[in-house]
C-alpha cells in the first residue's frame, strides 16, 4: 500500500492541521511516512501546500513526482487546479467549492467548477457552509478530511482518534466539533459520490 496525498489552499485554511491528522494517524496505525510543506506567504493569503506520503514500506523522498497524487485535497478551488499535474490519471480531486478571493483577476467560479467536474472521480462541496452550520466555521479543512476519508487508505477510527489528540488540549468541546465537522464530511460525500 502506498497513496500519495497533496494538500492545497491558502494560509490559514488549515492546510499543515490536515497533514497533522493525516501523519498521527498514519503513525499510530505502524506505517511508514513522509510529509513536505510549502508556506508561501500564508499569512498574507499566500499559497500553502503539503506532500503527505504513506506507505507499508519504506518511502524515500518526501515529495510527491507529477502524475502520482492519488488524491489532492484543497480548501480553495482555484489551488486545487494549480496542483492538477501532480494527479494521476485515476487520482481523486477533493475541494471546498467556496473561492478565498485574494486577487483582482480571480477566474469565473463556473469556469473552476466545469475543470473540476470534468474529472471522473471529483468531490466538489461546500465545506464552509458545512462547518459554519455546525457552528464551527473554522473546521472547513475537517469536512473536507471526512469527505476524503472513504478514499484514504487509513481507518475512520484512526483519522478521528487523531483529531482527539491534535486537538485535546482546546478542550473536549472543540474535539466534538471537530469530529462532526468529520463526520458531516464524510455523511455528505457519501450523498454527492452515491
Amino acid at each position: 500500500m502506498k497513496t500519495n496525498i497533496l494538500l492545497a489552499g491558502v494560509g490559514g485554511q488549515g492546510i499543515l492541521t490536515i497533514a497533522a491528522i493525516l501523519d498521527t494517524a498514519a503513525l499510530a496505525s505502524n506505517l511508514h511516512l513522509k510529509q513536505s510543506e510549502v508556506h508561501g506567504m500564508s499569512q498574507r493569503g499566500g499559497a500553502v501546500q503539503s506532500h503527505v506520503r504513506i506507505s507499508d514500506t519504506k518511502i524515500y523522498s518526501d515529495l510527491i513526482p507529477q502524475g502520482k497524487a492519488d488524491m489532492i485535497i484543497s480548501v480553495e478551488p482555484m489551488e486545487l487546479l494549480r496542483y492538477l499535474p501532480f494527479l494521476k490519471k485515476d487520482g481523486y480531486l477533493i475541494t471546498d467549492s467556496n473561492p478565498f478571493l485574494n486577487i483582482t483577476d480571480y477566474p469565473e467560479l463556473e469556469e473552476l467548477y466545469t475543470e473540476i467536474k470534468s474529472y471522473p472521480n471529483h468531490i466538489l462541496i461546500d465545506a464552509k457552509k458545512i462547518a459554519k452550520d455546525l457552528g464551527n466555521s473554522k473546521a472547513t479543512n475537517i469536512v473536507l478530511l471526512g469527505a476524503a476519508s472513504s478514499i484514504i487508505p487509513l481507518s475512520e477510527e484512526s483519522l478521528k482518534q487523531a483529531i482527539k489528540t491534535l486537538f485535546q488540549r482546546k478542550g473536549d468541546r472543540i474535539v466534538t466539533k471537530n469530529i462532526d465537522a468529520f463526520n458531516k464530511g464524510k455523511e455528505i460525500a457519501t450523498e454527492t459520490v452515491s
